[in-house]
Parts: C-alpha cells; sequence; structure tokens
C-alpha cells in the first residue's frame, strides 16, 4: 500500500469516526442529570436570532457538548486515571487522594466570607436572641483537610487562626472546641460528611457543654446499600464503596418530625433517600431549610434551636434524648426575617453548628 493510499484510509477512518460520534450526539437523547457529579446536566439551548448575536447560544451549546458528549463518565475516568497513576499529578480538579482518603482542597481561607457567615449569624442573634433568655452556644465542625491536606503536602487552611478568627466574630456565644474528639477516621472517605455511628463523644461533649447530659445508648444499623460519596463522582476515580451505618433507639423511632420546606410530616431516617442518588441525605432527609424533631420521651423540657449546614443532620438526632424539642435551620435556604414566623423564641439553647466548608463559603447564607 503506498502512502498516498495509506493517508486516504486514515483520513476516511477519523471522517467515519467524527460523522459516527456526531450522528450518536444527535440521536441520543440528552441526560437530565449526572448521578456521579450530582448535578443537573446542559441541555440544548434556545435557537434564536437574539441568542445567536449575542453569543449566548454558542457558549450554552459549547457546555451542552461537553455535558451530552457519549461515554462521558468513562472518559471522565480514563483522564482522572492517567492524571493521577500515569503522570503523577497531586490532584484533578482539586481532588486529591491521600491515606485512602478522598478531599478536595479547600484554600485559602477567605476573610470576607467568613466575616458575611458570622455577620447573619450576629444578624440572628441581633434579632431574636439577644433580649430573650437564649443560652447560645457555636461550634466548628473541621473538614477532613483538618486532617489530611497539609500533613500529606497539600496546600491547607490555617485552621487556629480560622477557629480564633470565627470566635472573635461570634463573642456573643460559647463557644465549644470539639476538634480534639474526631480524627480521619471519624469521616467517609469518599464523602465530605462525618460518619454519624462516630459521633456520640462529640454529641455527649456538645450536650455536656449546653446543661444537657446524654447517655449515648444507641444500636448501630447498617444501611444494606452501597455508599459513594460526592468525591466519588467529581474525581471520577474507580474509588471502592462504603457502608453508610445510623444510631437508633426506642425514643429516636418515637420522634415527631416536620419538614417545613415541604409541609409534611418525615422520620429522622428517610429510607427513600437511603437508596436514592445521595444516600446521606437518609439523615433528616438532607438539607432542609426548617424543620423540627419532637420527643415526647425526652429527659428534659429543654428546647435547642440547631442553627446547621449538612454536618448537622446527622448529628441532631443525639441530640434528641435530651430535648423535648429540637428546631433545625439551615440559612442557607432561608432568610433568617422569616424565621420569626415559624419559631417562638425565648429561653431555648442556641447552637451555631457549621463546618469550615461552609464557614469559608460563607456568602452562601441568605
Amino acid at each position: 500500500m503506498t502512502t498516498k493510499t495509506k493517508n486516504k484510509v486514515v483520513t476516511i477512518c477519523i471522517a467515519v469516526l467524527l460523522a459516527g460520534i456526531f450522528l450518536w450526539c444527535l440521536c441520543r437523547p440528552a441526560d437530565a442529570f449526572s448521578d456521579s457529579e450530582r448535578r443537573a446536566l446542559a441541555q440544548f439551548p434556545e435557537l434564536s436570532a437574539e441568542t445567536v448575536l449575542s453569543g449566548k447560544f454558542m457558549t450554552e451549546f459549547e457546555s451542552y457538548t461537553l455535558d451530552q458528549f457519549p461515554l462521558r463518565d468513562k472518559l471522565r475516568t480514563l483522564k482522572a486515571v492517567c492524571a493521577f497513576y500515569l503522570f503523577g499529578q497531586k490532584d484533578n480538579h482539586d481532588i486529591y487522594l491521600a491515606q485512602g482518603y478522598a478531599s478536595k482542597l479547600e484554600y485559602p481561607m477567605k476573610e470576607e466570607a467568613m466575616e458575611r457567615a458570622a455577620g447573619r449569624f450576629a444578624y440572628v442573634y441581633d434579632k431574636y436572641l439577644k433580649e430573650n433568655d437564649a443560652k447560645v452556644y457555636f461550634s466548628i465542625i473541621p473538614d477532613k483537610n483538618y486532617f489530611l491536606a497539609e500533613a500529606n503536602g497539600y496546600p491547607a487552611l490555617s485552621y487556629e487562626t480560622f477557629f480564633e478568627e470565627m470566635k472573635k466574630d461570634m463573642s456573643f456565644a460559647e463557644y465549644i472546641d470539639i476538634t480534639g474528639l474526631l480524627t480521619l477516621k471519624d469521616f467517609y472517605r469518599t464523602d465530605t460528611h462525618w460518619k454519624q455511628e462516630n459521633l456520640i463523644p462529640v454529641a455527649g461533649a456538645l450536650g455536656e457543654a449546653m446543661g444537657t447530659p446524654l447517655s449515648g445508648e444507641y444500636r448501630v444499623e447498617t444501611l444494606d446499600y452501597p455508599f459513594y460519596g460526592v468525591y466519588y463522582g467529581q474525581s471520577a476515580l474507580p474509588l471502592a464503596a462504603e457502608e453508610i451505618k445510623y444510631l437508633t433507639s426506642k425514643a429516636l423511632e418515637n420522634c415527631k418530625v416536620f419538614d417545613f420546606q415541604n409541609n409534611k410530616e418525615t422520620t429522622v431516617y428517610d429510607m427513600e433517600k437511603a437508596y436514592g442518588k445521595d444516600p446521606y441525605e437518609m439523615f433528616l432527609s438532607g438539607s432542609l431549610s426548617l424543620m423540627t424533631v419532637e420527643n415526647p420521651n425526652a429527659t428534659t423540657e429543654k428546647e435547642l434551636i440547631l442553627f446547621r449546614d449538612s454536618f448537622g443532620s446527622s448529628i441532631a438526632p443525639l441530640f434528641a434524648e435530651g430535648y423535648r424539642k429540637i428546631t433545625l435551620v439551615d440559612i442557607r435556604y432561608i432568610h433568617p426575617d422569616l424565621l420569626g414566623r415559624y419559631i417562638e423564641f425565648g429561653g431555648q439553647d442556641v447552637l451555631f453548628l457549621y463546618s469550615t466548608l461552609v464557614l469559608n463559603n460563607g456568602e452562601t447564607m441568605k
């Protein structure tokens, strides 16, 4: 075969391949959601003279083609495996592996975002708590990078400075330090969150500091469904599945839970979500804006208002033993000005419990 013939064959093969991919893209239905990345995928944009002339169509079309490319997840995995294991990259889109754990870089410290978060907490305090008999507490949940990043040569927050800055900006609340009660093993290997079955000492320390001792007597149950955390999809690496364990008791089973966001009664453990896209959302149905947990068999008549992020979903049930009523508030999803419509403030214990991940991105607070 002559060189000219070889070139023709190669050109024809490439043309057929490109035409095949093009036809595949046209014929296959667009996916609405990526389970691995846990996000909505771009759809075919509106085609009009206005969108074409403004450049909006081509910008959105580029996103559409990237999101809807055939075998996209397999190609993402191939790219990630090559980046980590062939080319020796330290991270892939800020996701890194160390000591058997996947994590995402959280750096640098964003002082303006932290001030934003503290300012929203101060607004809640001034509006609802300052003039009533509330006892106000504050604690910070360190993310996995606290244990992983610097120890493995990755850029990390100056956590001591971070904690001190937040404590200074939240002088109206009594700080409860829980960092010494946590280790890397208390977190999922493929997810951001902590493991509920390891939180009994943490809940006990917080309860003790708030004057509400907790016995911490529970049964440990294991969800019969594999758990792939958020970093499994974001990293695109073939990471092993994990188990989700959860704590229960007769008292927890009898708790009454109400979801104000969706105006419905629910349960401490949402088993429908346990078998859904993100099984961690089984804990109090995930990050809802406002909900209550009432335990008629609590050891006290006290009430707790817990301002929290998604980490609070798994630890909140452990406070139910000592509080007749717990109100969970996530001001990322509900404006503080609306809280007076649902909560009668006065005399409760109030705990602001947030992870460094959320505090360092405080612009998410309403």
